[in-house]
């Protein structure tokens, strides 16, 4: 193991551009495997995430069939609030040889020094930063002080405004979601009735 990728999130539910980020991960960063981690506790989101089983499940669904890719659910397991820090000291154990690639969104890099230990989350793993296709547009949304900027690497993504805030709302007004999620997840949300407000 030389290069392991994580990325970590609600995946509430995943979708198709989770999916696309997960491709161009393993092949712009050449990653010989990728930590797909379900978020836990998740001490900064306001509302309360679905049953960890079903995130889970969805997440198998969207990614087992990519190769190099793996569920992680040490989070889930992990008792009390879910901290990256914590997630790639773990990883940093078990694979001390490896170099570690954190991948996060735009947003996620706005909110960076936010975040629990973000200087020791910045000195275990190079922050590879889901950015936008335009090359006009700010390379990560988030400006490392100077001796942290090799730290950071940006990822091309296709333009999308695919959000799971609009996914789940698109579910519980009867909405078709296939084209965002894919047929699996879709079937399985409308099999265990997630996301229905009544």
């Amino acid at each position: 193991m030389r290069r392991l990728g994580v990325f970590g999130g609600a995946f509430d539910p995943p979708h198709l551009m989770h999916r696309v980020l997960v491709e161009t991960a393993l092949e712009q960063l050449q990653l010989d495997r990728l930590q797909i981690v379900p978020t836990g506790q998740a001490w900064h989101k306001r509302r309360p995430l679905t049953d960890a089983a079903h995130r889970v499940a969805m997440a198998h669904l969207a990614f087992d069939d990519l190769p190099r890719v793996q569920i992680d659910t040490r989070e889930i397991a992990r008792s009390g609030p879910s901290y990256t820090v914590d997630t790639l000291r773990e990883l940093r154990g078990e694979w001390p040889q490896a170099a570690l690639f954190l991948i996060i969104g735009q947003d996620q890099a706005q909110a960076l020094p936010s975040w629990h230990a973000w200087e020791q989350v910045v000195a275990l793993a190079t922050i590879c930063v889901a950015g936008r296709a335009d090359p006009t547009a700010a390379a990560t949304g988030f400006q490392a002080p100077d001796g942290l900027r090799q730290r950071f690497l940006q990822l091309r993504l296709p333009l999308s405004d695919t959000s799971a805030t609009d996914i789940r709302h698109r579910a519980s007004s009867g909405q078709s979601i296939v084209p965002l999620v894919g047929e699996p997840v879709a079937r399985y949300i409308v099999l265990h009735r997630l996301y229905q407000t009544t």
